[in-house]
Formats: C-alpha cells, structure tokens, sequence
C-alpha cells in the first residue's frame, strides 16, 4: 500500500498550484497531488474557484475525482455538478458506493439526475441508487448502502468463500458477512474468522450467530447513529417490513449525519434560520442571519417601550436604572442554562427518561435555590456595599428571585413545546430565550418595584 503522502495547505502552494492550473502544468498538478489524502485534496479544491477545480477534477482518475466529490461541502458539490455533462458526472457516480452516488443526484433537479442515471454503466448500480432515492435522506433507509456481503444459510464454507471474493469487488470495506435464507430474510451473521477456520464442507447454518442487531428502513438516523453508539457497531444492517435484508449503513455515514445535525443545531442555537458557511455569499449569510437579529432588534424596542411606560417611577428612583443590565443578563444567562440542560436531554432519549411534569418540577426546584442564593446575595451587595436602604436591597433582590423563576421557567418549558410540535428544540437556547427573557425580566422588575416602592 502506497504511503499517504503528508499534506499541508499553505498560501504558498495555493498559489503555486493556481498558477500551475493557470499554464496547464498537468504534470505538476498530477505530482504534487499523488499519495494525498482525497479529504486533503476536497479541502484544497475548495479554496479554488469553480472552473480551477473542475480543471483539476477532470486531470485525475475517475476512481479519485468520485471519491473527491464525496469529500467536497455540499455547496461546492453543487456548483461541480451543474457544470458537468451528465456522461462525465455518471462516470464519476459509477465508482461511488451506492449510498454516496445517491447523496449527489439528490442534490439534482430530477430530470437532469434521470438522465445521468440513464448513462451508468452498471445497470445494477441505476436500480440501487433509484431504489435510495425512495427514502427520506435522514432514514436508515437514505443512509443505507446496497453493496454489502451476504451469505445464504445453505452455502458450505466454499461457496461461501468463493462468493466473498465475487461480491467483495463492489464493497470497499468488509465489516461483516450478513446470513440470509432462500427469501433473503436475515438470519444472523458469520465472521471471517469463522469461516476460514471451518472445514470445507461445513454449512454456513451451523456456524452462524442468530444474535443481530438490525435496523428497519424508515428508522431516524438519530436512532440509528445511537444503536451503533450504545452497542459499539462499526456496521448495522437494515432491513424492510417483511424483515428482509436491503443494505447496510457504517460508521462512517453514521458521522457524517451527526457532524451535519450538530452543525445544524449549533447554527439554530446562535440564530441563523439556514444552513450557511463562512465561504457563501455575503446576501446568503446576511438572509440567514437576520431574521433573529430583526427579533432582537424588535424585542429591544419593546424592552425600551417598558422602561419608558415605568419612566415616572425612575424618575423617583434613579438607581433602579442602574440595576436594569443586571437583570436582563441573569435571565438571559438562567433561560439558556435551562433550555441548553432540556435541549442536551432531548437529543438523548431514553426509556427511563423524565415526564415532561418531572423536567419542570425539577427546574423549578432548582430554580428556586438559585433564585434565593442569587436573590440574598443582590440585596446583601446593595444593602450593606452598595450602602442603599433596606426596602431598595429588598425590592432588588426579590425581583432577582423572580426574574431566575420566570426565566428558569421559559427555558424548561419553550424546548418542550417545540420538540412537541416537531419543531427543533435547539432554537430555544439562542435569541428566543434572551430576546423574551429580556421583556419578562424588565415588566417582573419594575413590576415588584412599584409594587414595594409604591412608584
């Protein structure tokens, strides 16, 4: 096996190798690519413009262009596709597995997709990716491969091995040999070990293990990924509803699917309403985000609107001024620690997990505690450093304990009621929370002080 060659993208190579893109230094190109890592060279392709990487595309094998494709972010795939003729991009797809080919022409209108899959070589490999397409992308069934290694119960260890090197042509990492009968029901699987092993004559039924962890085709992937997870599974076979077997899904799809969800998650919690890259348009990201920061702008104008309502009352009491950030940071900051907490539990179910009646119990509990360890320390500092008298450190610290119950209580509550509806829960711990915190926060404030400062 040929060494991976160690692959360091700098500033100088880049325009080094732009300027040999530039004069058509094939040979250059082709040198300085050999022994690195496809995932190094999608990383390198996406620093150049359309046309310089589907320059360097078109020089390698077709064998390394598809697996390059693979690696390449879902825009830059976007952007290769449209630009290749549907012969030259099923060149490419002919050398994916099955599962990855899929992915691409998903990303296609279906009639441009239908005629790349017209020019496949393999007429096997048009049903299989067809056969995917039927799946929602996020279903064991869309993550699913079709190349994978079966044995029939009946087989003897010849057969068997003979067969293993026929259908090992097709599938690029063996993790293990799935056990079908005659209808293609999964029975179990047999390891290499067991085979090489057993004698000559020995029937694949007497040495298979019927313990198997499987997966149906319409199971989420975030189920998926947490069987494999839990049960520390390098593969999962998947099967339809007559329990039959139609593919497999690895590691290594399993990933990918996290890596994206938690982008996804990571994305919604700080406020952009799409998926986005440093790398998209400036117009693409500046869409993406202000949504939420027209939500933030709208609730500062509301949060103003309440301190200009209670304007006669500071007007009496000055210093109340002073403490406004106070309580608008520690419900922001209370409202995110609780959503963030129900967040985290909901993309891990269990069985034994909380009623939604047991989570807000127990946030209110613990709400309570914070709100009067946080309340007696506010009116402790007022009182006796701040040196103000003990009706104004009182009205400031209760309303402290308030705004932590009401704040505590939104960010236990919201999550739960967007995961109800289906909507992602994650946008909860971002500018929601805040935004409405901050407006709860100001009316509960003022609220207590007029109440106890007869304003």
């Amino acid at each position: 096996m040929e060494p991976i060659k160690t692959f360091e993208l700098s500033k100088e190579y880049l325009e080094s190798f732009r300027a040999g893109i530039e004069e058509q230094q094939n040979d250059f190109i082709l040198e300085s690519l050999e022994g690195v890592n496809v995932a190094d060279i999608a990383a390198l392709l996406d620093e150049l413009n359309l046309e310089e990487a589907i320059y360097v595309l078109r020089l390698l094998s077709h064998e390394t262009a598809a697996d390059i494709l693979i690696e390449l972010d879902e825009d830059s795939v976007n952007k290769v596709i449209r630009e290749m003729e549907a012969i030259e991009l099923a060149s490419l797809i002919d050398e994916m597995d099955s599962d990855d080919a899929a992915d691409i022409l998903i990303l296609m209108p279906s009639k441009e997709r239908e005629d790349v899959i017209s020019h496949l070589q393999e007429k096997e490999k048009s049903a299989n990716i067809l056969d995917l397409l039927r799946y929602d992308e996020d279903s064991a069934g869309g993550l699913m491969a079709k190349e994978y290694i079966k044995a029939n119960q009946n087989w003897n260890v010849i057969q068997t091995i003979e067969e293993i090197r026929r259908q090992a042509e097709k599938v690029e990492k063996i993790y293990s040999i799935y056990v079908v009968d005659n209808k293609q029901h999964l029975l179990g699987r047999v390891s290499l070990k067991k085979i090489i092993l057993a004698a000559s004559n020995t029937k694949i039924m007497d040495i298979y293990e019927p313990e198997l962890i499987s997966v149906p085709t319409h199971m989420e992937g975030e189920e998926v990924a947490e069987i494999m997870r839990k049960y520390d599974l390098e593969s999962v076979p998947v099967v339809n509803a007559k329990n039959k077997l139609v593919g497999r899904i690895t590691v290594d799809d399993i990933l990918d699917l996290i890596r994206e969800q938690s982008e996804e998650d990571i994305q919604a919690m700080t406020g952009i309403s799409a998926d986005v890259e440093e790398s998209d348009s400036i117009w693409r990201i500046s869409k993406a985000r202000l949504p939420w920061l027209v939500i933030g702008v709208v609730g500062g104008l509301m949060g103003a609107q309440i301190i200009t309502f209670f304007e006669e009352g500071l007007s009496k009491y000055i210093a109340l001024a002073s403490f406004i950030p106070l309580v608008a940071a520690t419900g922001g900051n209370v409202g995110i620690q609780s959503s963030s907490l129900v967040v985290q539990t909901l993309a891990s179910k269990s069985v034994f997990d909380d009623t939604p009646w047991q989570r807000f119990v127990k946030g209110l509990l613990i709400a309570l505690v914070n709100g009067l360890v946080l309340g007696l320390f506010v009116f402790t500092v007022v009182k006796f450093i701040y040196g103000f008298d003990s009706i104004f450190g009182f009205t400031i610290g209760l309303s402290m304990f308030f705004v932590v119950l009401m704040a505590s209580f939104m960010g236990t509550v919201t999550p739960l009621v967007l995961d109800k509806f289906g909507i992602n829960p994650a946008i909860a711990s971002g500018p929601f929370i805040t935004t409405a915190n901050d407006l709860l926060g100001l009316a509960v404030y003022f609220a207590v002080a007029m109440y106890l400062l007869n304003l």
